[in-house]
């Protein structure tokens, strides 16, 4: 009897740990067991590919603890932190007034950009990356001194360092780097963040620490362990599955901290901060995301190569690929096919981002993309 590819996929469909076949590549599917334990978000109309965040969060654990966490709604945040600090001094080996707990870490960004560099002072940092310190800041007052990245789509540290001046009160590196998901190789970054921190303040946006794979990489919170004049953000968006419920926190010596924290607007709430105390505590829910966000990766790498379209190695949980068309108008198409990518990077404008998501996104990603160019 014979047995077509619509009866193939149907088959692989209904068995627990199958793979669903897309192209000429194998998609993962989450097994019976996975799904019943992470419990994953049916496929929406549109596949959200767009904003870096982890489509299987909050964990079953945090959605538990956020119940029982609603009766503490009525109450102001200010005195349930004082746990999660704990747990984050601990995490990071650091004392607990290093630590500053913010609404994401966007918040962290933001406050860090006007504190130091409102009316007039300056920020050096590459183009393209993350904008939120940048674009706040100069709302304040602030310049920036953009320094575009290098062939290799990674930050130009050496023309960084030649761009310091007297009016230089902060240097910006978000590392892996987003939209372009690269890495600066380890000595490199440690050795460029204590010589510029001798001269201004370095800000490590950490966003996508836990996604990198090489061994022993190091955060730049070894040298806040030095009493050197750095910061360091990280959030719980990415990995933990937090991004809407606003949690994030810095690393610094505590006067960098204390500064900061004085101008923290919005804080975060009593739900976030419990999520962020149970999310840490669930270390199988951390291992699954990471090692859901590697297959998904695969996926995009294979799509792109089939497709002859040229991409980076990413150490994030997104891929940043040549579109070879002007980013709006895949936007718009891929839209139409029901999948929401990235928008415009200045001034990488024929490039596109393109977050991971669970197989069935990546499944509708792939389809969607083939059509466009073949």
């Amino acid at each position: 009897m014979k047995f077509n590819r619509r009866q193939w996929l149907r088959s692989a469909a209904l068995t627990g740990g199958a793979s669903l076949i897309s192209g000429l590549g194998i998609i993962p599917k989450l097994s019976a067991e996975e799904i019943a334990k992470f419990n994953p978000r049916p496929l929406e109309d549109l596949a959200r590919l767009s904003s870096n965040e982890n489509p299987y969060g909050p964990s079953k654990k945090v959605r538990d603890r956020l119940f029982k966490s609603f009766d503490d709604g009525c109450r102001y945040p200010y005195s349930y932190q004082n746990e999660l600090l704990d747990k984050l001094a601990e995490r990071e080996g650091v004392p607990k007034d290093h630590i500053v707990i913010t609404g994401g870490s966007t918040e962290a960004l933001k406050v860090a950009g006007i504190t130091f560099t409102r009316n007039g002072g300056e920020i050096i940092a590459s183009k393209p990356t993350f904008l939120a310190m940048m674009s706040y800041a100069q709302m304040w007052g602030a310049e920036v001194n953009w320094v575009d990245v290098d062939e290799n789509l990674q930050h130009d540290l050496d023309g960084m360092q030649k761009a310091i001046k007297p009016s230089t009160k902060m240097v910006f590196l978000c590392n892996p780097n987003n939209p372009t998901g690269t890495l600066l190789p380890a000595d490199d970054f440690e050795k460029f963040c204590r010589e510029t921190s001798k001269h201004t303040t370095v800000f490590s946006d950490e966003a996508y620490f836990e996604f990198i794979d090489e061994p022993n990489y190091p955060s730049m919170v070894k040298l806040v362990k030095e009493g050197e004049n750095i910061i360091v953000s990280r959030t719980f968006s990415k990995v933990f599955g937090l991004a809407g419920l606003r949690i994030g926190y810095i690393v610094a010596r505590p006067d960098l901290a204390h500064k900061i924290r004085e101008n923290v607007v919005a804080f975060t709430n009593v739900l976030a901060l419990e999520a962020a105390k149970e999310a840490l505590d669930d270390k199988e829910f951390f291992e699954f995301s990471l090692n859901k966000n590697k297959e998904a990766k695969s996926t995009i790498y294979h799509t792109l190569d089939d497709l002859g379209l040229r991409h980076l190695e990413s150490h994030t949980n997104f891929v940043f690929f040549e579109s070879g068309m002007h980013i709006d108008k895949l936007v718009d198409q891929m839209k139409d096919k029901g999948v929401l990518i990235g928008r415009e990077f200045p001034p990488f404008s024929n490039w596109c981002r393109i977050s991971t998501g669970t197989p069935e996104e990546m499944e509708r990603f792939d389809k969607a993309l083939r059509s466009v160019y073949t």
